[in-house]
């Protein structure tokens, strides 16, 4: 094999010699020339013993300048620096700030918020406090428990509130001065502690109710006179009221012809109160309590009341020591009478209300606490086993919040629920 064999160098010198021929024709457009020098180069290094490498290096490209784009880049003062091309920029995308959105669609996400939440963003520029004192958001309010009532009322009023429920609150030295007509339909101010002129003020601007609650406060002719202006007054809680005159009553009683839940027990009547109500009360109302009235209430009123209020469901003469066993007979004028309440009506025997279930064949319900013992109760529970005797200790007679419920008004939640950590 020697004279077969060709030497490693000239296989090598070949290759290059090929290899970097071609390079140079390309780089230079194939001219004979060039290609003769390219030769001769190749030939002189192969004679003073370089390296195919060697030669490589020497004729390869010069090592590219950094761009000037590349400095302060992390491989900065490195002799090697590895950057990566830049790419073409994206198109950039349209970003949504909130102050382009509309009204509209700010007040369907403020509608979302908590209490709390929404007195923060009322702070954060005038067209944000604008949007979260809109009265779409202040429908319903609870204020219960806020310390300073008086200027959380009056910024509730402005908004245009329709459901205000503040109960058990102290309201002193409200200034409505300037405000028009109210909108609220309902409203539960029962046991506040409000003074007479403050509340005028708040109801001769009222003029929309539907639900009152002014159970336990001090009022007046004026207050009374101002009610008569809610022609569509469907439930009022005036238990324990006071300071009021019985022609003021009649007349209010008259002008709201369509109330369907009425409370008077306990306040402070005569017997021309009590005959008041009784001869003016609508017609149609439905659920009457009239108890409290230990000598103002005789047969002879519930005799009126009867035959002017035929559709009755819910009747309480509790505390009336003037009824007896005759005034069963008169009630029996009421083919609807559900609900029966006669605690402590002490001169009704226990006899007589055996024959409840057929007196009253609708009755569901009878409360007699006081004048039935528990002997007896058994007994009387016997004969009439549909009805459910002293089952309801409370009367929820047009009360917003009956005992035992929870923070809504007429079986209706507030979605606005004041804290007092949030004033």
């Amino acid at each position: 094999m020697p004279g077969d064999s060709v030497p490693l160098q000239d296989l090598l010198g070949f290759h290059v010699q090929g290899s970097m021929l071609s390079q140079a024709t390309s780089s230079s457009g194939g001219g004979s020339g060039n290609k003769r020098e390219w030769q001769h180069v190749l030939t002189e290094g192969l004679d003073t013993e370089c390296t195919p490498t060697e030669l490589i290096q020497q004729w390869s490209p010069g090592p590219k300048r950094q761009h000037s784009g590349w400095k302060g880049k992390e491989n900065d003062g490195k002799p090697f620096v590895i950057s990566r091309r830049s790419r073409k920029r994206k198109e950039s995308v349209l970003e949504v700030s909130w102050d382009h959105l509309p009204d509209e669609l700010i007040l369907r996400i403020l509608f979302f918020l908590p209490l709390q939440d929404l007195l923060k963003a009322s702070v954060t520029c005038r067209r944000w406090h604008r949007l979260a004192f809109d009265e779409s958001l202040w429908h319903s309010v609870d204020l219960e428990g806020v310390s300073e009532m008086a200027p959380a009322l009056r910024q509730a009023l402005k908004t245009g509130v329709r459901r205000l429920r503040c109960p058990r609150s102290f309201i002193n030295d409200l200034q409505l001065t300037g405000m028009c007509a109210l909108q609220i339909a309902e409203m539960d101010l029962s046991s506040s502690i409000i003074t007479t002129p403050a509340l005028e003020s708040i109801i001769c601007r009222c003029h929309l109710l539907r639900c009152l609650s002014l159970e336990g406060l001090q009022l007046s002719d004026s207050i009374i006179r101002s009610l008569a202006q809610n022609a569509h007054l469907r439930q009022l809680n005036l238990s324990g009221c006071s300071d009021f005159a019985a022609d003021a009553l009649g007349h209010m009683l008259r002008s709201c012809s369509r109330i369907e839940q009425l409370n008077v027990s306990w306040c402070q009547f005569t017997n021309d109160h009590v005959k008041s109500v009784v001869n003016h009360v609508s017609a149609a109302v439905t659920h009457l309590n009239l108890s409290g009235y230990r000598d103002g209430l005789t047969l002879d009123d519930v005799k009126v009341l009867v035959t002017r209020c035929p559709d009755i469901h819910t009747l309480d003469l509790s505390d009336s020591a003037q009824l007896m066993a005759d005034c069963l007979p008169a009630l029996s004028g009421l083919p609807r009478l559900q609900h029966l309440s006669l605690s402590r009506c002490y001169h009704i025997h226990v006899a007589a209300l055996s024959d409840l279930g057929k007196t009253f064949p609708a009755l569901r319900y009878l409360e007699v606490f006081g004048l039935v013992n528990d002997g007896h109760l058994s007994s009387l529970r016997k004969e009439s086993p549909g009805v459910s005797i002293n089952g309801m200790p409370f009367s929820a007679v047009a009360r917003p919040t009956p005992a035992g419920a929870s923070h809504g008004m007429w079986d209706r939640k507030i979605r606005l629920r004041f804290k007092p950590s949030a004033f």
